[in-house]
């Protein structure tokens, strides 16, 4: 059909010359969408179809692609076109699919979302019209501003790991970009050789908004967003110690855990499971240490018989799978089909962090130990803000990695205990050195109660492993206590630090603070140096 014709039958439809004129602009993709906003719904795909037959001229879309093209019989159907309100990712780590109902990541690839139904676990489609479900913590949303897209940006990692990281790297300007100690703001940490320090030193700078919201490092350099501050600075230090040459980024080194192995999967069979070496003895049973389908690592604990209440812990478990934070020891699921059941959760390398801490008594930094506390603490926050209760948290039940973070572990276990000595106040084995007063005297557990037993952890962790009123017996704990007795302030811990400690231990519930606000002072202390 020529052009004038097409012409005068979209002028038939009341569409003005100027907009007539953007049809034919391919290069306009605003121009475009302007005519499909114009012409209903109904009505342009009368057009679509009757000009469709014509191939020598482009028509009015919405989509993508140039043309309205009929896939033949043998081709196969392009996948769904995208609409403005789809939610675009893009993906920080790679992803095998090992369900069928899961879809593969590759790393830096675009994707679509589609469903959220689950917080963990995302339907989504990839650029070839493959959907499945993927890891959400694997993905971020793909804008422009969305720090989480560039590798330089470490969303969890305190000031002490960031000095860590950057001196394994060891490279002059080998820098990272974290969250600061002040919610939404940010911290640059660069390594320098040329440092007063024989190991180099690590330089942490404050990225700081006028008053009109320009980002700036250096006063007279500013920057609409982030990623442009970074982006020239890594080719003039201007003011800095030296220019930020070398982004260092853990993605793919440390992949983040995820709230089970696949979308809705909480039971795993006994097969998928391979028994390397014992590594422990836990208080419901043996530990040992395994690998998933001989892919991932994994600690597997066999629950001694009469040991716990299984049924109740089965039914639980598949609530506790949908808890899931990088400073969690992340629960994978049970095995339910053999006796003895098993537990199957992250595998920390370093154990458990009392040992840790004894083993290395004298070696340790107090910069690191405040760090762990920091992790600890943070793991808790996330526990406090979801409504769950740890009831028993200690230095015995937490885990170290390999890159020396900290993880809350068996948060919740205790319920399940079927132990007399354990459930009774009065047993041995109940913990009365963790335990404030509404907990020894009426078995009153609330997060507040896990404030009390925080402040112990920390006290355990600047005395380096020591037992907490290591010379008193359960029953006098509890009558010092009962007076307003508390533990003493280790020789590790600052007045500041010891402050922290103090305000978990306050007799009443109400008058604790709560993790979020721990969690903010010992940031801020740890930014402090």
């Amino acid at each position: 059909m020529p052009h004038d014709r097409l012409l005068r039958k979209l002028e038939s439809h009341g569409i003005a010359d100027h907009t007539i004129q953007s049809v034919f602009c391919c290069c306009c993709l605003m121009q475009k969408r302007a005519v499909s906003t114009q012409v209903s719904l109904s009505r342009r795909d009368e057009l679509m179809e009757e000009y469709s037959r014509q191939p020598s001229y482009d028509t009015p879309d919405m989509y993508r692609s140039k043309r309205l093209t009929v896939p033949s019989a043998k081709r196969k159907p392009p996948p769904p076109p995208l609409s403005e309100e789809e939610i675009r990712v893009i993906a920080l780590y790679d992803f095998p699919a090992k369900e069928a109902h899961n879809l593969t990541l590759r790393r830096a690839e675009e994707y679509v979302i589609l469903e959220k139904n689950d917080p963990h676990w995302w339907k989504a489609r990839d650029q070839h019209g493959k959907e499945g479900f993927i890891p959400s913590n694997y993905v971020t949303a793909n804008t422009l501003n969305n720090l989480e897209a560039y590798e330089w940006y470490c969303k969890n990692i305190s000031r002490n790991q960031a000095e860590l990281l950057l001196r394994q790297e060891c490279k002059e300007g080998a820098f990272i970009v974290r969250d600061s100690s002040q919610k939404g703001a940010h911290t640059v940490s660069v390594y320098s050789q040329d440092g007063l320090n024989n190991g180099g030193d690590v330089r942490h700078y404050r990225i700081k908004r006028n008053n009109i919201g320009l980002y700036y490092l250096a006063e007279k350099h500013l920057f609409k967003s982030v990623p442009e501050l970074i982006q020239y600075h890594q080719h003039n230090a201007a003011g800095l110690i030296t220019r930020l040459r070398y982004p260092v980024s853990p993605l793919g080194h440390c992949l983040p855990k995820m709230a089970g192995f696949s979308y809705e999967k909480w039971e795993i069979q006994p097969s998928e499971l391979t028994f390397m070496k014992e590594i422990g003895n836990g208080q419901f049973g043996v530990v040992h240490l395994g690998t998933w389908r001989t892919l991932v690592k994994v600690a597997i604990k066999a629950i001694n018989e009469g040991a716990m209440s299984e049924d109740d812990f089965t039914e639980e478990a598949k609530v506790m799978m949908k808890l899931s934070h990088p400073k969690l020891v992340q629960l994978y699921g049970v095995c339910i089909k053999n006796k003895p059941l098993y537990i199957v959760t992250e595998f920390m390398v370093k154990g458990c962090l009392l040992d840790y801490l004894q083993q290395r008594k004298g070696r340790l930094r107090k910069r690191l130990l405040l760090s762990m506390c920091q992790d600890v603490c943070e793991g808790m926050e996330y526990l406090e803000r979801n409504g769950f209760i740890h009831r028993d948290l200690a230095a015995r039940n937490c885990l170290v990695n390999e890159k020396q973070i900290v993880k809350v572990s068996d948060f919740g276990m205790t319920r399940y205990v079927l132990d007399d000595e354990y459930i009774s106040s009065l047993g041995a084995k109940f913990p009365i050195k963790w335990s404030p007063p509404e907990v020894f005297h009426f078995r009153k557990y609330s997060s507040k109660s896990d404030v009390w037993s925080f402040g112990v952890l920390m006290w355990e962790v600047f005395t380096e492993g020591k037992m907490p009123f290591e010379r008193r017996s359960n029953s006098e704990v509890v009558e010092e206590i009962s007076k307003g007795f508390r533990l003493y302030r280790p020789h590790q811990a600052s007045l500041a630090v010891y402050e922290v400690m103090q305000s978990c231990w306050h007799e009443k519930p109400e008058d604790r603070p709560s993790f979020a606000v721990l969690y903010q002072a010992i940031t801020d202390l740890a930014e402090a140096g």
